[in-house]
């Protein structure tokens, strides 16, 4: 009963959101209240929604403050510099765009910290993507993708916990796997590069101006690309933000993005009242102490995240009216995500109250067929792809894994094998909606879940299984 309820629970919260039949939020509620009292939980589903809140309310809070700390720095013109540089390195393509992002995002995945990843690439290059017209959901597809493979390091969480649950060391599971990330990257890679390129031919040629890199008359930082093919402008303004597609097949996008505060025209203004140009050392400054406490990892990060907003909001705004207009402006992505993180506590609390994760556990390791027992390694890495898109990385590895693992045992399959194999599915667990990081990147990006999922899945599914086949091919994994 638990494991029909669980798997039907799942599938009907795919399929609403994917849809577009119910937003996330309401699905993420309405769906696991709904199945948690078919299970029988009555009123207790009160204390297992409560549980979950708890678990993820520092979570919510960080990415709150999070988003109001960057978004002020975006506002005040931080990054307006890095935008600068980055349409001189870019030129003319869109291609070099986007597979500039998925290095930038892996260089910055190296902390082990999707937030921080996100928030960076996102702040970094988000007001180019709008600026050249260039899809947002590919810079969360990319980004995602980066992050997730990336997610695989001792230090990232999951090598750690999988290690940890099985008895081994994080050192056996992640040494003898660095080919099999080697080839999760190049596969990012060419991913990128093929999406900058479907965005090259969907944009036609982008033509920067030397002057609208320099300063312009009024003394701010133009930064407005004219585009030169279909849906171009007239060629001296800066052409409205295209439609992202037509929603007519798999790969469009039929949702157009909401851009952050600050933009005009799908380019940051250059004589938005909020710039700071006398504070930009102090901005920068406060941005660099607060990554650098971050990695130190000294703070409670929701608490670093809530001190560093405050100080920023001082600074930049010193008057209280102005304060409360620099949180207004970001209120649809705080309010937005913090929904989202809070909702999803409702989906995890319920499983994990009603016993639905332990229940999929054991029929799963009963349903197998015994002919798979000795190849449950590969089982094991196949199955990783799902379960950790619907559990948290805590529930697959501490919960579901050491009961694979035990399986596994009786066929002479070594723990470290089995965590070496579980890890592989990190790329398509970064994209599910119970990670909040992947909320605060959709979130500051201004697109839908729904669009992300529907350009990131099978290419995330793809990437972790070309990992799984590598750990294969070179004996780390089991056939």
């Amino acid at each position: 009963m638990l494991v029909v309820l669980g798997l039907l629970m799942v599938v009907t919260f795919m399929f609403l959101i994917i849809t577009k039949r119910a937003t996330p939020v309401v699905a993420l509620i309405l769906v696991p209240v709904a199945f948690g009292l078919f299970a029988g939980a009555g009123l207790g589903i009160s204390d297992m929604i409560s549980d979950g809140i708890k678990d993820l309310a520092p979570t919510a809070a960080m990415l709150f403050f999070a988003i109001v700390f960057f978004g002020i720095m975006i506002d005040v013109g931080l990054f307006d510099p890095v935008v600068r540089l980055v349409v001189r390195l870019v030129r003319d393509d869109p291609a070099k765009l986007v597979v500039g992002t998925a290095v930038l995002a892996m260089i910055v995945s190296l902390d082990g910290d999707g937030s921080t990843t996100f928030i960076i690439t996102t702040s970094a290059l988000l007001p180019l993507y709008l600026k050249l017209g260039v899809s947002p959901v590919v810079l969360t597809v990319v980004a995602g993708l980066a992050n997730g493979t990336m997610n695989i390091l001792p230090w990232g969480g999951p090598t750690t916990r999988a290690a940890a649950a099985l008895g081994v060391s994080p050192s056996d599971v992640f040494v003898p796997m660095i080919p099999s990330l080697v080839v999760g990257l190049i596969v990012v890679m060419i991913f990128s590069y093929h999406l900058g390129i479907m965005e090259r031919r969907r944009i036609g040629k982008i033509e920067i101006r030397e002057s609208v890199l320099a300063r312009s008359g009024s003394g701010g930082d133009s930064a407005v690309a004219v585009l030169d093919g279909p849906g171009s402008g007239n060629g001296t303004t800066p052409p409205a933000r295209p439609s992202m597609g037509t929603g007519d097949g798999p790969d469009d996008i039929d949702e157009t993005p909401t851009p952050n505060s600050g933009f005009t025209g799908g380019a940051l203004d250059e004589n938005r009242p909020t710039l700071r140009p006398k504070l930009l050392w102090v901005n920068a400054g406060l941005t660099v102490a607060l990554l650098a406490v971050l990695g130190m990892d000294v703070i409670s990060i929701p608490v670093l995240f809530m001190i560093a907003a405050g100080i920023a909001l001082v600074i930049n705004f010193p008057r209280v009216a102005e304060q409360q207009a620099a949180i207004t402006r970001h209120s649809s992505s705080i309010v937005s995500v913090v929904a989202m993180v809070l909702a999803a506590a409702v989906l995890t609390g319920v499983m994990s109250g009603t016993g639905m994760v332990e229940a999929i556990a054991q029929w799963l390791t009963g349903v197998l067929p015994t002919f798979l027992g000795p190849h449950m390694a590969i089982v094991i890495g196949v199955l990783s792809i799902p379960f950790t898109f619907f559990m948290s990385n805590d529930a697959f590895y501490f919960g579901v894994l050491p009961v694979l693992s035990e399986t596994a045992g009786k066929y002479g399959i070594d723990p470290s094998e089995v965590a070496r194999a579980s890890i592989t599915g990190q790329p398509f667990h970064m994209q599910s909606p119970l990670v909040p990081a992947i909320l605060l990147l959709v979130a500051l990006a201004g697109v839908s879940l729904a669009d992300h999922h529907k350009k990131v899945l099978w290419r995330a599914g793809l990437v972790s299984l070309s990992m799984l086949g590598v750990g294969v091919l070179v004996g780390v994994i089991p056939f």
